[in-house]
């Protein structure tokens, strides 16, 4: 059992950022809102914060000198738990999760636990691994593969992700295509995500789709099922993007000025449980980059017997802006788009 407290990524200075926006916390409350647990339904793990990218916009800053990676014995008391508690979704990211050389024992462990197991690839680390075997497993398990393209314009996703990326990402795509993923009658889903390059809110979900689609498969001839939008969280290396260029201010208040509070009841804190790679828990990945640990429960998921339970309050900062700005968003997109 962990002895001590969870590792807090962030300074106080990040976690505290200067500017002339209202706290969440007061814009709830002006709206009669609070933000309290539902349903538990997804458990999303992180298995480290290696990656062989160091993006822009990554708000747990992940990179290549990051050396955190969830141990076999802490992925071994994750099972445990969902052995204990079935989650309808398991959700499995990084970091690059496959840089962690125990994602293949994870996958084999977890996979019959759940109906929707989900892993947030990175398309660039698949390219340069030997990871044959790690993309048969995902194959036999009919896990649903996630993948980040920010953009159909190669230059725009190199300049987020670093040059070659598009290049490497859309090869690697082929291969999940040759697999039979992203093609409807296989049951094999390939959803893409797509995060905007700069101080941004994302475009429409269904337009982006549309665009998406038509351009991957006109010229390069691949295939997908979703493509899901999301907002820039500002934390992490974002964070410190948005202080370094000025844009601090201008983002924060865009976020704010477009606070939807019809997307409050649907944000994922309220439903998911997320797992960092130490094993300590949090509402939701965005919570665990800021360091803010789940409320009124035990802080280890070695000690968990349960579901969180309903009606407790989610830990919010004003980082939440970007979840409930314009159409907000789930783990799976956007909120409005993805209704209507």
């Amino acid at each position: 059992m962990p002895q001590q407290e969870p590792t807090e990524s962030l300074s106080a200075a990040e976690k505290a950022p200067v500017c002339s926006v209202e706290p969440f916390s007061s814009t709830l409350a002006k709206h009669g809102l609070e933000l309290k647990r539902a349903q538990t339904s997804t458990l999303q793990i992180n298995v480290g914060l290696l990656c062989n990218q160091a993006c822009r916009h990554c708000h747990l800053e992940a990179g290549p000198d990051r050396s955190e990676m969830m141990s076999r014995e802490t992925m071994d008391e994750v099972v445990a738990y969902a052995k204990r508690v079935r989650f309808e979704t398991i959700d499995i990211t990084g970091g690059a999760p496959e840089m962690n050389p125990h994602l293949g024992y994870l996958i084999e462990r977890i996979a019959p636990l759940t109906p929707r197991l989900m892993l947030r690839a990175n398309l660039t680390a698949l390219a340069q691994q030997e990871t044959d075997h790690l993309i048969g497993l995902c194959k036999a398990h009919h896990v649903v593969i996630v993948a980040s393209l920010p953009s159909v314009n190669s230059s725009q996703t190199d300049s987020q992700r670093g040059s070659g990326v598009f290049e490497k990402s859309l090869a690697m795509l082929k291969k999940f295509n040759e697999l039979g993923y992203g093609r409807p009658e296989t049951g094999l889903e390939l959803n893409l995500v797509s995060n905007p390059t700069g101080a941004f809110l994302p475009a429409s979900q269904p337009q982006a789709e549309k665009k998406f689609k038509s351009h991957l498969e006109r010229k390069w001839g691949i295939a997908f099922n979703n493509l899901f939008t999301f907002a820039n969280v500002p934390l992490g290396r974002f964070l410190t993007w948005l202080k370094d260029s000025g844009n601090l201010e201008e983002y924060m208040q865009r976020l704010s000025s477009n606070f939807n509070p019809c997307a409050v009841e649907n944000v994922m804190c309220r439903t998911f449980l997320s797992v960092s790679w130490e094993g300590y828990l949090y509402d939701c990945d965005f919570n665990q980059a800021r360091g803010l640990c789940l409320t009124g429960h035990t802080r280890h998921v070695a000690e968990m017997t349960g579901f969180p339970e309903a009606g407790w309050d989610v830990a919010i900062g004003d980082h939440c802006y970007a979840c409930t700005a314009g159409s907000g968003f789930t783990c799976c997109g956007s909120i409005e788009d993805r209704a209507s």
